[in-house]
C-alpha cells in the first residue's frame, strides 16, 4: 500500500502524511501567534513527539503552556479548567493534540474563552449566539483515527450536573489547519485503533444513510467506507503500518465531514449509554451498528445494496449488515450492550434520553421512544430478527 501526502482545503487546511507535524510551528508562527496553549490528556503528554513539538514552538518564538486536565469524555469543568489555563497563559492560539476527547476540549476552551455564556447556550439544537471576544484560531493534531473532531464545526461536552452529553455547536470552532501525521497514532493500542475505526465508520454510514439530498456528503461518505473496509482491519493488527494508519486518518476526517449531512439513532442510542455507562464512545457505536442497520432496513436498503457494490461486498443490504458483523468479530467487539453495562431497568430512561437527541429526527426510519427501546431491547439480547417491521 503506498503512503500517500498532500495538502488539502476542505476548507480546512490539512497537512496529511508522515512526518507532517514538524510543519506545526511554523504554520502557527505565519499565523502570529506568539502564546500558545497545547491541550490533550496526560496519556498524549508523555508520547514521544510531544517534547520535540514544544521545542519546534519554542524555536519558532512561541511560547507554550500545557493544559492536560482533559478526560476520556471531557467535563464542563475540564473546559472551565481549560480555560483558567488559556487565560493565565494570556494564550492567542489553541492547539488541540489528541483523541477526539482532546480535540473536543480545546476547541470548546476556545469558545468558552470567547463567550461570557454558559456552554449551553450553544447546544446544537440553539441558534449559535453571538460571541462577547474574538475567538483565538484553533490547530488540531489528532492522535486516534475516529471522531474527525479536528475538520468539525462541534464538541461533545459532558453535562456533569444533568448526567447528559450535550453536542455544542458554532462555525468559528472549526480548526484553522489540521495534521493527519500516522507517525502519531503507531503507539495506540488494537483495543482503541479498532474503536475508533468503527467509530469513523458510523459517521461515514449514518451520513450516507440520512435522507437529504447531499451528493457532496454522499461522495465523501462512500469513498470513507471503502477506505475503512480496505484498513482498519490491517490498522489494528498491524499497528506500524503507516498506509494503514494514514488511510484511517484521512477516513475519520472524511466522515466527519460527510456528517454535515446529519447522523442517526446509532449516535442517538450511543450517547446516553456513554453518558450513563462511561463506555467508549466508538466501542458502543460499533455494539448497535447492526442493530440500528436492521432497524432501519425498511428506509435505507437500496442505498446500502448501492454502497455494498462499491466495496465489493456481494449480498445486498445482509452481505453488507453480515461485514459490520464479522468486521466486530475480527476487532474483538462484543455483540450485545450488555458487554457496555446496560442492563434491562436501564432501558426506559436510555430510550427516553436517546428520543430527545439531536440526532433523532435525522434517523432515515421515523424512531419514537418505544422503537428505540425495541431497537435496545435487542441489542441487549443480541438478536436482530424482527427489528426491520
Amino acid at each position: 500500500m503506498t503512503i500517500l501526502q498532500g495538502t488539502w482545503r476542505f476548507p480546512t487546511e490539512v497537512l496529511a502524511g508522515p512526518g507532517r507535524i514538524g510543519e506545526l510551528a511554523a504554520r502557527a508562527r505565519d499565523l502570529g501567534a506568539r502564546r500558545a496553549l497545547l491541550v490533550s490528556d496526560a496519556q498524549v503528554a508523555k508520547l514521544p513527539f510531544f517534547a520535540p513539538l514544544e521545542a519546534g514552538f519554542a524555536a519558532a518564538g512561541i511560547a507554550t503552556a500545557r493544559f492536560t486536565g482533559t478526560h476520556p469524555d471531557p467535563l464542563a469543568s475540564d473546559v472551565a479548567a481549560g480555560v483558567a489555563a488559556f487565560r493565565a497563559h494570556e494564550a492567542d492560539l489553541v492547539v488541540a493534540i489528541g483523541g477526539g476527547s482532546a480535540l473536543d476540549c480545546g476547541k470548546t476552551i476556545a469558545l468558552a474563552a470567547a463567550t461570557d455564556r454558559p456552554l449551553w447556550d450553544f447546544e446544537i439544537t440553539l441558534a449559535a449566539p453571538a460571541l462577547d471576544r474574538a475567538m483565538v484560531p484553533i490547530l488540531a493534531v489528532p492522535t486516534t483515527a475516529g471522531t474527525g473532531s479536528e475538520v468539525g464545526r462541534a464538541s461533545v461536552i459532558t453535562d456533569e450536573e444533568a448526567a447528559r452529553k450535550v453536542i455544542l455547536l458554532h462555525p468559528q470552532m472549526l480548526p484553522r489547519l489540521v495534521v493527519l501525521d500516522p507517525e502519531l497514532t503507531i503507539g495506540l493500542p488494537a483495543t482503541l485503533t479498532a474503536w475508533t475505526g468503527m467509530d469513523a465508520l458510523a459517521h461515514n454510514l449514518e451520513a450516507y444513510c440520512i435522507d437529504a439530498w447531499h451528493p457532496m456528503a454522499d461522495g465523501v461518505a462512500v469513498e470513507g467506507m471503502r477506505l475503512i473496509h480496505g484498513s482498519l482491519v490491517t490498522a489494528t493488527t498491524d499497528g506500524r503500518n503507516l498506509a494503514a494508519r494514514g488511510t484511517m486518518l484521512a477516513a475519520a476526517s472524511m466522515g466527519a465531514t460527510a456528517f454535515q449531512k446529519g447522523l442517526g439513532a446509532i449516535h442517538s442510542l450511543s450517547h446516553p449509554i456513554g453518558a450513563h455507562c462511561h463506555a467508549h464512545h466508538g466501542l458502543t457505536n460499533a455494539v448497535l451498528m447492526p442493530y440500528v442497520l436492521e432497524f432501519n432496513r425498511p428506509a435505507i436498503e437500496p442505498k446500502i445494496v448501492q454502497v455494498a457494490r462499491c466495496l465489493g461486498i456481494g449480498g445486498g443490504f445482509e452481505g453488507f449488515r453480515d461485514w459490520v458483523i464479522d468486521l466486530r468479530k475480527a476487532l474483538g467487539i462484543p455483540h450485545t450492550v450488555e458487554a457496555l453495562g446496560v442492563t434491562a431497568p436501564m432501558l426506559d430512561q436510555l430510550s427516553e434520553e436517546a428520543f430527545r437527541d439531536p440526532n433523532t429526527p435525522d434517523n432515515p426510519r421515523p424512531a419514537d421512544t418505544a422503537a428505540l427501546r425495541r431497537i435496545l431491547a435487542a441489542a441487549l439480547e443480541g438478536r436482530l430478527d424482527g427489528l426491520s417491521r
